[in-house]
């Protein structure tokens, strides 16, 4: 949903959650600069040929940083209290222990310890009722870029990526009524 200011005119976006169609909550005012750049540090990440690639050879298993959060948008309104929604996203690194088939001879099988990392994209809703999906870099890639062309199709700009920038294209050349 666009941010609007006083008179009118959308310069960034708030995430309005929904689950089977119903409101599920209201979060991350302000977003959408945030998902843009989200957005190309994960591409960034995937298309690493540095050491991430030598640690992380699957692209599907490379994540910007280290583990832990990657973003948490929760709901704020002036007078309202906390619990209002929540959309957060962890790396986590998981060990899976993979056995062997029974080798020759009798002797006992063999396995080995395989690692991913995968993203944990959580979100709570008002009622406290929370979902959770467990994402590849590839698919939370696409959620991201899917999340940021949707609110540049209802700002009708493109996010700025300028650091520190928190403005649409095209938002400050608008003409405004004086």
């Amino acid at each position: 949903m666009p941010c609007r200011d006083r008179l009118g005119v959308p310069y960034e976006v708030t995430l309005e959650l929904y689950r089977d169609g119903l409101p599920y909550g209201t979060v991350g005012e302000r977003c959408g600069w945030f998902l843009a750049r989200l957005a190309r540090v994960i591409a960034d990440a995937r298309a690493d040929a540095g050491p991430q690639a030598v640690a992380w050879p699957d692209p599907e298993d490379r994540f910007p940083g280290g583990e832990g959060e990657l973003f948490a948008f929760r709901h704020r309104g002036r007078g309202d209290v906390a619990g209002g929604g929540e959309l957060r996203c962890q790396v986590r690194t998981l060990p899976s222990w993979i056995p062997a088939r029974r080798r020759r001879g009798g002797r006992p099988p063999l396995g080995e310890w395989r690692v991913v990392r995968r993203a944990f994209l959580e979100a709570w809703g008002t009622s406290g009722v929370g979902m959770r999906a467990e994402l590849t870099s590839g698919r939370l890639s696409a959620f991201v870029e899917g999340l940021v062309g949707d609110a540049e199709e209802r700002l009708g700009s493109g996010f700025e990526m300028e650091p520190n920038s928190n403005l649409v294209n095209g938002a400050v050349r608008v003409s405004r009524p004086r």
